[in-house]
């Protein structure tokens, strides 16, 4: 008994060394901003109220009207809310520091690459640029919204999709959000991925997606960036779905405290975020903003 007992003492202190080590790595590939420092404003209302800047950094400029702007001022849930499934039940573990006050619906369909379709859909629908929402289903099929708006819907049959004429015209929000399931339904992180332009994590912007197209695959898109003028350094925040469908959430950052989701763009060539690991090479952009 009293070997037994040795040994499972030395099995937890390799344990506990072995975190210890993975803890540190991601402290030097992705953290950002002073140590202990508290970013949470827990009364701020939407993205960049909520979550300040480190000393040193200052937010990026964007245009107004972009996508940069739209996403940098999405509502936010009361601080302390948890994520949510399309079913309602409790997220069993907490990887995030806010949730997006958007609907997840209330089917097993808003997952990873449909949460970021959802964000730029949304985006465009409230510009009135409906011409420009459209995206490919994971067998190439083109989904024009203007043309689910002219009352047209798609069938599909096995691996082949088609448009028939069913109803009247309609650019109605909540026929609108009949659309998106559609797309969500058959769109994922491979067609998503195709569909954006790789661009290199130096020029990273507001809006930007780390995606691996797949399966598994998984994405992530960023919501802000803001950049230290004297070093140069940028540093941005990260927010997902996942399956099962669940709300939209800020992810925390594993390098930094609790209180500190930024990462930065000098991560090394993996960025390790709380549940999926992106290499360098793996940021892309939609093709207009």
């Amino acid at each position: 008994m009293r070997i037994m007992r040795i040994k499972l003492i030395l099995i937890l202190m390799a344990l506990l060394l072995t975190a210890c080590t993975i803890r540190d790595g991601l402290n030097v590939s992705g953290g950002s901003g002073v140590p202990g420092e508290n970013l949470i404003n827990v009364n701020g209302r939407t993205v960049q109220e909520r979550i300040k800047v480190p000393e040193g950094f200052e937010r990026v400029n964007v245009p107004k009207g972009s996508f940069g702007e739209y996403l940098r001022n999405l509502p936010l849930k009361p601080h302390g809310s948890k994520v949510k499934y399309y079913n309602g039940i409790q997220k069993p573990w907490d990887v995030h520091v806010a949730v997006l006050d958007i609907d997840v619906g209330n089917r097993d369909l808003q997952q990873c690459a449909d949460a970021v379709i959802r964000l730029r859909a949304e985006y465009l629908y409230r510009k009135g640029e409906y011409d420009k929402i459209h995206f490919n289903f994971t067998n190439g099929f083109r989904a024009d919204y203007v043309k689910w708006m002219e009352g047209y819907r798609i069938k599909v049959e096995g691996d082949k999709a088609s448009w028939v004429k069913v109803t009247e015209r309609s650019n109605d929000y909540e026929t609108f959000r009949k659309y998106l399931d559609m797309v969500f339904a058959y769109a994922g992180t491979l067609s998503l991925s195709q569909e954006l332009k790789k661009v290199p994590v130096e020029d990273l912007q507001i809006g930007d997606v780390f995606i691996k197209g797949g399966s598994p695959g998984h994405c992530a898109i960023v919501l802000d960036v803001a950049e230290n003028k004297a070093t140069g350094e940028k540093i941005f925040i990260l927010a997902q779905g996942y399956m099962p469908a669940q709300d939209i959430h800020i992810l925390k950052n594993p390098a930094n405290g609790e209180d500190n989701p930024w990462y930065s763009v000098n991560f090394g060539e993996m960025l390790r975020t709380p549940e999926f690991v992106f290499t360098r090479d793996q940021l892309a952009r939609f093709e207009t903003n």
